[in-house]
């Protein structure tokens, strides 16, 4: 029943886009570790460390895009959920150091050492089990979202002032995250970390199988997200965005499908922090800055919002991009930043994506955009019709 469910999902762009996404969770990993450095078909590690980064930022863009694109909520927060994930990963991560820290405990962290704490405080317990740090990445956005969100819809809060608070509740586990006492490494948070499963994280090996799982499980996130908007579901999701009284008015219950909707956005997220620290080494309360839940904002809208695609290649250009930039002209990267945001507003309205889509001229489906178009058809309705 599942698979069938999944199996529904698929056209063409999607099919195209998870074959791109398996192609390369194969085929980088083996360049970097099947040929010479020497070879033009080398990847470098650092490269495929970095391209992995751009992918667990595609994951968190396309669940932003499941909840602004696809039921019109635009969280400013989705940030804390990303670091949640990542803290949950890193506490894993930091327990599977032991002995072999610079103060030798083999049960406190050093910066619990350093800090004086006398015992492993309650929260850290259970975290030198993976299966217990992968079902936390799960629950703890998860959970955040759930009451967040039960509270909030509840209420009805919508529009700029649902923002404004995702956006309050970032900032208030940023700060919450930067006291020492809170045991989680205050300023300085999680790093030098040694192995994960046994396997030195560090190693090349260890780096490729880190990169292919991420590229595997954002092919998996992105078939998840097409079978929740094709369904009928999705269609109810989409009317919430479009006409949320008419839709209460037919009877269904709107803060349940924007709770579920918003919950399983905020544990795509938490994933995507988990896949995260590994690969750059370090988790800090710097993750939960509203300036990141904003940088996500504009990725999907780059790539263009309530797409799916559109947000996984925002995700990868606006962050290439920005290595780019930050290491030839680095003064005026946040310029640039805002500029690209404030022009994409303005003429792109759509997203790269979306604007292709919509503009297309050329072939039997252009001609049916066209016709759609002077008919006065809705984006939805054309989508509704195919």
């Amino acid at each position: 029943m599942i698979t069938a469910f999944l199996l529904r999902s698929l056209d063409r762009k999607i099919i195209v886009a998870i074959a791109i996404l398996l192609a390369l969770a194969i085929l980088i990993p083996a360049s970097n570790l099947l040929t010479s450095p020497d070879s033009v078909l080398h990847v470098p590690t650092y490269v495929m460390s970095l391209f992995g980064k751009y992918l667990t930022y595609a994951l968190l863009a396309l669940a932003l895009d499941l909840v602004w694109g696809f039921c019109g909520i635009l969280s400013l927060g989705h940030g804390a959920f990303f670091a949640l994930g990542g803290y949950a990963m890193g506490m894993y991560l930091m327990r599977q150091i032991g002995a072999r820290g610079s103060y030798g405990n083999p049960i406190l962290p050093d910066f619990m050492v350093f800090l004086n704490y006398k015992a492993l405080p309650w929260f850290w317990y259970g975290f030198d089990h993976f299966w217990f740090a992968a079902l936390m990445v799960l629950l703890v956005p998860g959970l955040l979202a759930y009451v967040f969100g039960w509270f909030a819809f509840r209420s009805r809060v919508n529009g700029v002032y649902l923002s404004i608070i995702t956006q309050a509740m970032t900032y208030a586990l940023l700060l919450a995250f930067f006291r020492n006492d809170m045991g989680f490494g205050g300023n300085n948070g999680l790093t030098d970390f040694k192995d994960i499963l046994g396997y030195n994280i560090q190693a090349d090996g260890t780096r490729a199988a880190l990169f292919a799982l991420t590229a595997i499980i954002l092919a998996f996130a992105l078939l998840l997200s097409s079978a929740i908007v094709r369904s009928k579901f999705g269609k109810v999701l989409v009317g919430v965005r479009d006409a949320e009284s008419r839709t209460r008015f037919l009877g269904y219950r709107v803060e349940h499908v924007k709770l579920f909707t918003f919950v399983v956005s905020a544990m795509m997220a938490g994933v995507a922090g988990a896949l995260y620290v590994p690969q750059v080494g370090i988790i800090n309360p710097g993750e939960f800055a509203p300036a990141n839940s904003i940088e996500v904002v504009i990725w999907t809208a780059v790539g263009g919002r309530a797409t799916l695609i559109g947000p996984i290649i925002g995700a990868i250009l606006v962050n290439g991009g920005k290595t780019i930039f930050t290491g030839l002209f680095p003064e005026v990267w946040l310029f640039t930043l805002g500029g690209l945001f404030v022009a994409v507003t303005l003429f792109l309205p759509r997203g790269v994506v979306g604007t292709i889509a919509h503009y297309g001229t050329s072939g039997r489906w252009g001609r049916k955009v066209s016709a759609d178009a002077e008919a006065g058809k809705t984006d939805n309705e054309v989508q509704a019709a195919e």
